[in-house]
């Protein structure tokens, strides 16, 4: 029986850069069917099952507890769990994938630059025309956090199935909540990310599960994983005492 499965992702470069890091730290990647495959294996740590999956998949599955650890972006992570630190613990942060998910406005409305700006033209546009003012997203509960935070009401959000950045040029929102690394494809159409509109520097994450069923050795191949990633790279977070600390309090 597997003691430990761990999920990283399938393909793109974030692919890549998994395999290398985990390469990096002594563990090396090997497909298994072929590179079309969905599973692979860890040379030296033969009680670890590897699968290959998205990275929206895996953030599904470690929250769930249906993978012990795996790979992925903290936004999505975050996005997918309301509560994410109570039932999944961030170990080692990989150094890519790196983006923000930021608020961005159009570039014409030259008195908009806070999210105390927007709640103002939010609250006029709603006092003086009966509508809230739209943001386009695919990070609904994320969007929904941070409004709140930041003491903005008078919006709905209008979910992205398509372009995010586009919302705005097409009519169907006034601001966007995406990701981006550049801001390049952003500004391009048109946008601007507010001063205090970054919700989250994300980046790609080694997250393990609190729900999912630990065994004495899914444990131990964890601790020999995070060991070499943190010798790898130089560094010693602790943060995997703080996870099983936890695991054994629940």
């Amino acid at each position: 029986m597997t003691s430990l499965i761990l999920a990283v992702p399938s393909k793109g470069r974030l692919k890549e850069q998994a395999e290398e890091f985990f390469a990096k730290a002594g563990f090396r990647i090997e497909a298994i069917g072929g590179a079309r495959g969905y599973f692979a294996r860890i040379a030296g740590l033969p009680d670890v099952e590897v699968r290959l999956l998205s990275a929206s998949e895996i953030a599904s599955g470690v929250i769930s507890g249906d993978i012990h650890v795996g790979v992925s972006g903290e936004d999505l992570l975050r996005e997918q769990a309301g509560d994410l630190d109570r039932v999944v613990h961030l170990l080692v942060p990989l150094g890519f994938g790196r983006a923000d998910l930021v608020v961005a406005a159009p570039k014409s409305w030259l008195d908009v630059e806070t999210m105390a700006d927007v709640d103002d033209v939010a609250a006029r546009m709603e006092a003086s025309t009966g509508r809230k003012i739209r943001v386009a997203t695919k990070y609904v509960r994320s969007t929904r956090r941070f409004f709140t935070e930041e003491g903005v009401g008078h919006y709905r959000i209008v979910e992205s199935a398509g372009a995010t950045e586009g919302a705005p040029a097409a009519g169907v929102a006034e601001l966007v909540v995406d990701i981006t690394t550049t801001g390049a494809t952003l500004e391009s159409n048109g946008l601007k990310i507010l001063q205090d509109g970054v919700i989250l520097r994300s980046q790609a994450q080694l997250a393990a599960s609190l729900d999912a069923e630990w065994s004495p050795d899914a444990i131990a191949a964890l601790t020999t994983m995070v060991q070499g990633m943190e010798s790898a790279t130089a560094t010693s977070t602790n943060k995997l005492a703080g996870f099983l600390s936890s695991l054994a309090a629940r």
